[in-house]
Formats: C-alpha cells, sequence, structure tokens
C-alpha cells in the first residue's frame, strides 16, 4: 500500500489482513481538482512500483470539494475551523483518485460521493475540534468519528469519505487477477 493513511489501513485489512506498507517518497502537487487526485495517486503508486515491480500497489489521494473549493488536511485548527464553517449547511463532495497497478498493468478509478452537512453553530465546531484530531483528515472531519452527528446524508460509497472507496478498490484488485484465499490469509 504507497500510503501511511491509518484509515487506509485499517480499511484494506477488511478483505487483506496481511500488507506491506511502503510510504511513497514523491513531491505533493496542490490538488485543486478531482483530476489532480488522480493524478498525485498514479504518482505515488508508480514511485513505489518502481522500487516493488512484482507487487500489486494500492495508492490513493482523498480531497473534500465544494463549490469548486478543494479543501485538504487543515494546516492548524484555525484553518479546519475555516474549512468545518466553508462546509457547513450545504452539500460537498469527497473524491478519491484511486490507483491499482502490477507491473505494467494500472487501473485507476476517480471516486466522487456527495455528503449532506447540517447548519453547524460556532459552538458545535468548538466542540468537535476540541474532542476530535483532525489535522490529518480532509475537510477537517472523520465521518467515522463524531462528526458523524452533523451529516444528514450521503449519497455514495461511506467508505469512500474515510479515504479508501473500498467497492471501487475491489473490483480494480479483480481486474487486475486478485482474489481473496479461502482457505488461507490472502497477501499482497
Amino acid at each position: 500500500m504507497a500510503s501511511s493513511s491509518p484509515r487506509r489501513r485499517e480499511l484494506l485489512r477488511l478483505f487483506i489482513p496481511e500488507f506491506i506498507v511502503v510510504p511513497p517518497e514523491v513531491e505533493e502537487d496542490e490538488v485543486r481538482s478531482p483530476a489532480d487526485l488522480l493524478a498525485l495517486a498514479k504518482k505515488k503508486a508508480e514511485a513505489v512500483a518502481a522500487r516493488f515491480p512484482k507487487a500489486l500497489v494500492i495508492a490513493a489521494d482523498t480531497a473534500v470539494f465544494r463549490e469548486g473549493k478543494a479543501f485538504g488536511k487543515p494546516k492548524d485548527l484555525e484553518e479546519a475551523r475555516a474549512f468545518l464553517s466553508a462546509l457547513s449547511g450545504g452539500w460537498h463532495s469527497v473524491f478519491t483518485g484511486l490507483v491499482v497497478q502490477k507491473g505494467p498493468l494500472l487501473r485507476e478509478r476517480l471516486v466522487e460521493t456527495r455528503v449532506l452537512f447540517r447548519s453547524l453553530s460556532a459552538e458545535e465546531i468548538a466542540w468537535y475540534l476540541q474532542v476530535e484530531g483532525v489535522l490529518d483528515k480532509a475537510g477537517a472531519y472523520a465521518i467515522q468519528g463524531r462528526a458523524a452527528a452533523f451529516v444528514e446524508r450521503i449519497e455514495g460509497d461511506f467508505y469512500n469519505v474515510m479515504g479508501l472507496p473500498l467497492s471501487s478498490l475491489w473490483e480494480l484488485l479483480w481486474e487486475l487477477g486478485w482474489r481473496p484465499s479461502l482457505g488461507s490469509t490472502p497477501r499482497i
């Protein structure tokens, strides 16, 4: 896995209990559009595949977008507060660029999930920032955590909002010939 995200590791373990994490050593350009996420995930997958040419490599990059503006990981709590205020009271999209590579074979997908936040008060945002670590989360929230209280509706893959769209990942792995082992622990 070409990612050091603890959430992605946790999700991948749902159907691949054992794998190696190799943080890609690539420069991350600023994400301005969902297409940039796919380009970045491809760059990460290719960097790790170059080091491990026989491995099946999974790479992903996720960001939140609202009205054409990207919300990646906030640099501090003030920016996190601004992000949550901007997402309050409306729909936003969570995009993940997902790439699976095995040798020269590469599959990619850009996955979108739409999320509706109810209107949040300044007090609710302050509470949330005190009880949840958000500086490593796109959009400054964790849907699987206490931010669940802010979500009125979701359209699409819930796991995409956590950073790894499992249904799409399964399809891409399957296309490349990966199959889970029935009698033993599947490995990649």
